[in-house]
């Protein structure tokens, strides 16, 4: 490959690129790599929005222009398959016109065969830790608060989805990890620091942008958590943490997002607290935020929480575990704690709540470096690892230093 031809990417997301979660990540990875100077050919089942011009996008789900219903295809990821059979072909048609493939999850082992058979090398997004950490993670956070793992949830155990995912662990050349964390869970199951690349998500800096103006003095400390109200997203333990550590009796909690079911019971000591507002679903995450001294999120399992990029985008300062992948460093631009010590993260809701001037230094520090927060500096930083790993003399393969 010519180091200064542009690298050719297939990008295949086995659902529809630019819906809500996920979808929305890969509609920004084929955005900003291609801004970065990749010419890519992105396949989806279909496409909520087209990314911006210059790239050729493709459907595997779609008739006349219409959506097809995955349902159509029946159950148990039968449109992620078909998804990948029907990208697999596109690739064996482009063989010569593709320098590397970029898949997603559970949509991706045929197209990674084929890409092995022709020498092209793959890479394979991880947007969650290994699947077997996430299962037993939230496995035990369930069965400590006493709730049953609901079934067909994407983080109950399911064996025939694990073994599918680790055979296409093992098939891809290189496994994208979002966050340290992510690539610590691959890296402790014997896979190769080559083979685990690190990269990151971003937001939107546009939406997500701090208040105009300084904060008064003397004002309650606000507190707001965003996300789905379960187990994994550690929500107990912030509320436990919040309620002993003294910021309660005149601070505010915040929280944004739906309950799973029985979760809220569990809670229910916690969440009656006067100092608590349960707010439910909130289109407007970004004001919430905006008008938020800290974020908090103490998951105990994330890849890389997008709602952190966000957070920290809007001026709060981050108050988060070690497991929720968020881009910042310990009393630098925010407060690290151990997944799941809730007396860690009570202290440092106290320490927050008692030393202002500790809190300004972090949301100032935090803010200097707020244009690496962009999905803008994701992609580009997506670009360079493709142009790192594919060349002709660069790229050699890691099956052999799997495990």
């Amino acid at each position: 490959m010519n180091e200064k031809a542009p690298v050719r990417v297939l990008y295949s997301f086995p659902d529809r690129i630019g819906k809500p979660g996920i979808g929305s990540i890969a509609w920004h990875q084929v955005k900003g790599v291609a801004e970065a100077g990749c010419r890519v050919i992105a396949v989806g089942t279909s496409f909520d929005r087209q990314p911006p011009g210059g790239v050729d996008c493709r459907t595997t789900l779609t008739v006349g222009g219409h959506r097809i219903p995955h349902r159509l295809l029946g159950g148990g990821g039968r449109a992620f398959r078909y998804h990948d059979w029907r990208t697999s072909c596109i690739l064996k048609q482009l063989r010569d016109e593709i320098d590397l493939v970029h898949c997603w999850p559970l949509g991706a082992l045929r197209t990674l065969r084929a890409a092995r058979e022709l020498g092209i090398p793959t890479f394979l997004e991880r947007p969650n830790t290994h699947t077997s950490y996430a299962f037993e993670a939230v496995d035990k956070e369930m069965r400590n608060l006493g709730i049953p793992s609901p079934e067909g949830h994407s983080h109950t155990y399911d064996e025939k989805k694990l073994a599918w995912e680790e055979e296409e662990y093992q098939t891809a050349d290189y496994l994208l990890a979002p966050s340290e964390f992510v690539r610590k869970t691959f890296l402790e199951r014997g896979f190769s620091p080559e083979k685990v690349q690190l990269h990151q998500y971003g937001c939107d800096l546009d939406r997500f942008a701090p208040p105009t103006g300084s904060r008064p003095d003397g004002k309650p400390l606000t507190v707001a958590f965003v996300g789905r109200c379960e187990p994994r997203k550690g929500l107990h333990y912030a509320l436990q943490a919040w309620v002993e550590s003294g910021a309660a009796e005149n601070g505010r909690f915040v929280v944004c997002g739906s309950f799973t079911p029985g979760y809220r019971e569990a809670l229910a000591k916690w969440l009656e607290h006067p100092s608590v507002e349960v707010k439910g679903f909130v289109s407007d995450v970004a004001s919430v935020m905006r008008e938020s001294d800290l974020f908090i999120l103490p998951s105990v399992e994330e890849g890389s929480a997008l709602v952190t990029y966000e957070a920290r985008a809007s001026g709060c300062v981050l108050v988060v575990s070690d497991a929720t992948g968020a881009v910042c460093e310990h009393l630098k631009n925010g407060l690290v704690h151990a997944a799941g010590d809730s007396g860690q993260l009570r202290e440092h809701l106290r320490l927050l709540n008692e030393d202002r001037r500790l809190l300004f230094r972090l949301r100032s520090q935090s803010l200097e470096e707020i244009d690496q927060l962009g999905w803008s500096y994701a992609g580009s930083r997506l670009a360079s690892l493709y142009r790192e790993n594919v060349s002709e003399q660069g790229f050699t393969s890691s099956h052999e230093t799997s495990p």
